[in-house]
């Protein structure tokens, strides 16, 4: 009899797996699904800072993971989900406008 090999579970979610394999962040969990843009921005950009990883300015990964997730969700992100992450950006924007860029 042949010895069954069981794995972990794989997240059926795409979502789950952004959230789980980012390259270069450690995101908060379920970061994605807050109702406020300003913690979400600055949750992305702490992430972003701390991390050993990420091959672009703190500002550039923490868009860039914002923009992953946005154009992944599609049409499966809720309108008012989308314009929360969306406020985001702006928000994100605004918030490194005052730092310069770091590597």
């Amino acid at each position: 009899m042949a010895a069954h090999r069981t794995e972990p579970a794989e997240p059926r979610r795409w979502s789950a797996q952004v959230a789980k394999r980012a390259p270069a962040l450690d995101l908060e969990p379920g970061l994605f699904t807050w109702s406020d843009p300003q913690r979400i921005a600055t949750s992305l950009l702490h992430s972003a800072h701390i991390s050993t990883r990420r091959k672009r300015s703190v500002y550039a990964s923490a868009m860039a993971m914002l923009c992953l997730y946005i154009n992944r969700a599609g049409h499966q992100l809720s309108p008012s989900q989308r314009q929360v992450l969306e406020a985001a950006k702006e928000s994100l924007r605004r918030q490194a406008e005052g730092h310069p860029p770091r590597r």
